[in-house]
């Protein structure tokens, strides 16, 4: 039985909802992300913007757009480590390797991560984890 949300991302199959790719030019943030371009939802609080991005991962990583592998990643954690750079960073690629492992069933960031910690220190690791 489907019911109305008012707060957090909407599941289809639970909620009442707009379909959240109907909301957003497909075809036009297909060619961003194909022209490896960035592109910014904006709107105002509660109407889809986290649904619709959280549909386009899916979208993008069952292989209908081509061959993406896309995540959404929280990295609120790495705020209390404001002034520790190190602390930050290893933060941010422990919640990138979790949703990797958890949305994309994939180990590869959990693997590398204390090599490129190691060979790349704190001000690159992040980089050399996303062009890994």
């Amino acid at each position: 039985m489907r019911k109305f949300k008012t707060s957090g991302p909407v599941v289809a199959a639970k909620h009442y909802c707009i379909p959240p790719l109907e909301r957003i030019d497909l075809e036009y943030v297909f060619g961003l992300i194909h022209d490896a371009e960035y592109f910014i939802l904006l709107a105002p609080r509660q109407t889809g913007k986290t649904s619709a991005l959280k549909a386009l991962q899916n979208h993008l990583n069952n292989g209908t757009a081509g061959d993406y592998r896309c995540l959404d990643v929280n990295i609120e954690g790495a705020q209390t480590a404001r002034r520790d750079v190190g602390r930050a960073i290893r933060t941010i690629l422990g919640r990138l390797a979790t949703r990797a492992q958890l949305v994309l069933k994939d180990n590869f960031v959990a693997d590398i991560r204390p090599e490129i910690l190691r060979g790349f220190g704190p001000d690159e690791a992040l980089k050399e984890a996303l062009v890994r």
